[in-house]
This record gives structure tokens, C-alpha cells and sequence, in this order.
């Protein structure tokens, strides 16, 4: 997690310094007028990486050391189960077109699209959480 953190952190950096970058040069350039839109596109850029970076530092700092982050690590070291990972699922493919949905009602500002796209995305992403959930739980007793 090491090299994650920096990563983002170092292109929050360069994000922040664009941001008053091109807040500054907007406002020589447009007679004292700042333009807000790109202003406020490269701070919450700025922001999303922070968050990430931060997130990455935070729990780089409670865990151990990868075979990524040792600069003594074998392949091997890296070998053995990584996760479950999904073969193949339709949910995300519901998932977008609630979205599409939800988004064509924030177009048009249809609020009963809007709400039956908002609905659907809910539905869609539990669908997706909870796709490989069964509702039997085994312990150690069966």
C-alpha cells in the first residue's frame, strides 16, 4: 500500500498546484474574474485523490508489508489464494442502465424518471452486493 498512497498523493499534489494554477491565470487573464467551473473541477479532483491517498495511508499503516511494498520479495512470496473473484454476473449491466435511467430523468428533469432510475440503482447495486450471499449460515458446530 506503500506505493499507492504516494501515488495519489503525489498527483493531489500537482492537482492542488493546477488548481491555483489555472484559478490564477483565469483571473489575469478575464479582467479579475476567476473562471469557477474548471476552478472547482480541479479542486474536487484535488479531493478525490486526497481521499484515496489518505484512505491508502491510513491502511497502510495497519497492515503488514506486501510482497509489493519489500524490495527483498521473491515472486513466490506473492503466490497462494488471493480472493473469490466473480465468473460472471449480469448485475452491472442492470446497474448501468438504472443509471442511464436515473440520468436521463436528471436530463430532462423528469423527477418520476429520476426517482424510478434512483430506485432502481438501489435495487441494482443490492443485487450486485448481495449476489453471492445464500442466507445459510455455517458455523463451526454442522
Amino acid at each position: 500500500m506503500k506505493t499507492e498512497w504516494r501515488i495519489f498523493l503525489i498527483i493531489a499534489g500537482f492537482l492542488l498546484f493546477a488548481t491555483f494554477l489555472y484559478g490564477g491565470w483565469t483571473w489575469a487573464e478575464a479582467d479579475g474574474r476567476v473562471e469557477w467551473i474548471g476552478t472547482v473541477a480541479l479542486l474536487l479532483s484535488f479531493l478525490l485523490c486526497a481521499m484515496c491517498g489518505g484512505f491508502f495511508w491510513f491502511v497502510s499503516r495497519r497492515i503488514d508489508l506486501r510482497p509489493e511494498d519489500r524490495p527483498d520479495a521473491e515472486i513466490a512470496d506473492g503466490a497462494g489464494e488471493i480472493g473469490f473473484f466473480s465468473p460472471g454476473s449480469y448485475w452491472p449491466f442492470g446497474l448501468a442502465l438504472a443509471a442511464a435511467i436515473a440520468g436521463l430523468g436528471l436530463v430532462f428533469w423528469q423527477f418520476w424518471l429520476l426517482g424510478l432510475g434512483a430506485l432502481a440503482v438501489i435495487l441494482a447495486a443490492c443485487g450486485l452486493l448481495f449476489e453471492y450471499y445464500s442466507g445459510t449460515r455455517r458455523t463451526a458446530e454442522h
